[in-house]
């Protein structure tokens, strides 16, 4: 009698943010050297409003080199200046102008995934901004053919007037959007910092049924697989090399294991302190993944 066959394991598509210096294909590149399965960019400078449209034969080499390694899915991060949810006018309209950019282009590019963080209310009435992000997105999205592409909404580490430090809200914001192509991205370092424990098994397992009773695991596409410096609840964004944070190996090696994970996409934003920092990063999550 012939053995059954096995399907094989699903790829682990697991990458790094990397850099496109000398045009955005070039990141394709980079990535496939780097032995990355996925990758993320800026599709312009991630501190300046104007940005130039990207030059088609960018986008076709991007596609094909994508294509040629296998590489994907392709997840842009927006601007670090964009807030939807400001209450300033001058703020508010050079965000919606940046944001329709950003969208234009990773349509341009092929991209499966945009990252975008919430914003903040810069003081002003919570439950507003909330609002003026919703009708925000809206607004930038008329008349756009999405093609491939899923707006994610980041989790972000709270405090002071920041949108999206919980999981009840980024769960409110995508209802908000309800009939647009929008899901989640949840950054494990901002997870952490805004009080969700990831590191005892415990710990782990509430948050992930959290996770899932809000937002829900199946619009979860992306998660940013950071370490933390900073402390449980501590509100402080500061990304650490894999296993050389608060978190530790542990946290990865379960996360990146979960079942109810398969098929999700894990980016590294960690630091770049010496060369080779993207590598290592990228090495440990794999072997981690493996069991090693």
């Amino acid at each position: 009698m012939a053995s059954p066959s096995v399907s094989p394991a699903p790829l682990l598509r697991v990458g790094v943010h990397t850099s496109v210096a000398g045009g955005v294909e070039t990141a394709a590149q980079r990535a496939h050297e780097l032995g990355a399965t996925a990758l993320q960019i800026f599709s312009s400078s991630p501190r300046q409003w104007r940005a130039a449209a990207i030059p088609q034969s960018s986008c076709d080499a991007m596609r094909r080199l994508r294509a040629a390694y296998n590489l994907g899915p392709l997840v842009i991060h927006d601007n670090y200046l964009i807030n939807l949810a400001a209450a300033k006018p001058d703020v508010h309209a050079k965000s919606m102008a940046a944001f329709r950019g950003e969208l234009e282009r990773a349509v341009a590019l092929g991209a499966e995934y945009l990252v975008m963080h919430p914003g903040s209310s810069t003081g002003g009435d919570h439950g507003e901004a909330k609002q003026r992000f919703v009708e925000s997105v809206r607004r930038c999205a008329e008349g756009l053919d999405w093609g491939s592409l899923t707006l994610l909404i980041e989790n972000t580490a709270g405090g002071g007037s920041h949108l999206g430090g919980t999981f009840e809200e980024v769960a409110e914001l995508i209802d908000g959007l309800a009939g647009l192509p929008v899901g989640a991205c949840i950054d494990t370092c901002h997870t952490w910092v805004a009080g969700y424990d990831l590191v005892t098994p415990a710990g782990y397992e509430a948050t992930l049924q959290q996770l899932d009773a809000t937002v829900g695991l199946s619009r979860v596409h992306v998660f940013h697989v950071n370490d933390a410096k900073a402390g449980l609840g501590s509100r402080l964004d500061r990304h650490e090399h894999i296993g050389k944070g608060q978190l530790g190996d542990a946290v990865f090696a379960r996360l990146l294991r979960d079942p109810r994970c398969q098929g999700k996409a894990f980016i590294a934003e960690t630091p770049v302190d010496e060369e080779g920092d993207e590598r290592r990063n990228l090495d440990r999550l794999r072997a981690l993944a493996e069991g090693e």
